[in-house]
């Protein structure tokens, strides 16, 4: 059964940082395209970043410069580094393996302005 367990939000003023990670197991994870999503309140999920097996990556527009995917095959992890973050960064942020249905249970990011 694939798992995603994210982790590393929380509470951070405009300007500041956060790395969130997300731990993936039930998968070969060296193999599989994976992304970040975040939802904010009231709004509909959005796509944040894009990193293939072959490390290859692309951002959303609003994030790029400001944010970093990576994925470390050997601990099966993925990572979402957040600089300059803004209060319209908010939101629950999500892990996710393009072509299945799993997805984590998220971690709540909170940009106070």
């Amino acid at each position: 059964q694939v798992q995603l367990v994210e982790s590393g939000g929380g509470l951070v003023q405009a300007g500041g940082s956060m790395r969130l990670s997300c731990v993936v197991s039930g998968t070969a994870f060296s193999a599989d395209i994976m992304g970040w999503f975040r939802q904010a309140p009231g709004k509909q999920r959005e796509w944040v970043a894009t990193i293939k097996p072959d490390y290859s990556i692309a951002y959303k527009q609003s994030v790029e410069g400001r944010f970093t995917i990576s994925r470390d095959n050997a601990k099966k992890t993925l990572y979402l580094q957040m600089n300059d973050l803004k209060p319209e960064d908010t939101g629950i942020y999500s892990c996710h393996i393009y072509g299945s249905g799993t997805w984590g249970q998220g971690t709540q990011v909170t940009v106070s302005s």
